[in-house]
């Protein structure tokens, strides 16, 4: 857990660990790791630090998972088998749609900027610039059929 201003307790974030190697599990070959596993978490307590209004969706919706999650187990999000842990998520989607979308956003943008996850794509994990990317020659041809539309507007 980050050492910076705190955002969430412990419980927090051991809830929104877990509930990130839910969305995005290990691949079963060991190629990708889990978005939780990755330490996501992290990124996602240094989003909220750069933007405080957040914070109290995010807390809302962890909280949200807690609650209903303790009405199966006392253990909380942690201790449902997974199917449970989907199942969950699905209802806090429907329930927490604010927070549920944030929290998909930071999940997906955070993962796949992960340079273990851009290894397992294939790709060097860095960043696309300044040194770019290799593109194919692109297909002109593609565009005959526009050209062939001829012009569909005024000129002058």
């Amino acid at each position: 857990m980050s050492d910076a201003t705190p955002v969430f307790s412990t419980c927090e974030y051991r809830t929104l660990t877990c509930v990130l190697d839910t969305i995005i599990p290990p691949s079963d070959d060991g190629k990708f790791p889990g978005a939780g596993a990755i330490g996501l978490a992290d990124a996602i307590v240094a989003a909220l630090q750069h933007t405080p209004a957040l914070q109290p969706v995010f807390i809302q919706g962890l909280a949200a998972i807690e609650d209903r999650s303790r009405k199966q187990t006392s253990e909380g999000f942690v201790g449902l088998s997974p199917a449970a842990k989907v199942e969950m998520l699905h209802e806090i989607a429907l329930a927490e749609q604010g927070f549920f979308a944030l929290l998909l956003f930071h999940t997906y943008a955070g993962y796949y900027q992960n340079g273990r996850v851009l290894e397992g794509l294939g790709l060097e994990p860095r960043p696309p610039h300044p040194k770019g990317y290799e593109m194919p020659p692109p297909d002109l041809t593609l565009l005959e059929p526009v050209r062939r539309r001829g012009k569909l507007y005024r000129s002058g």
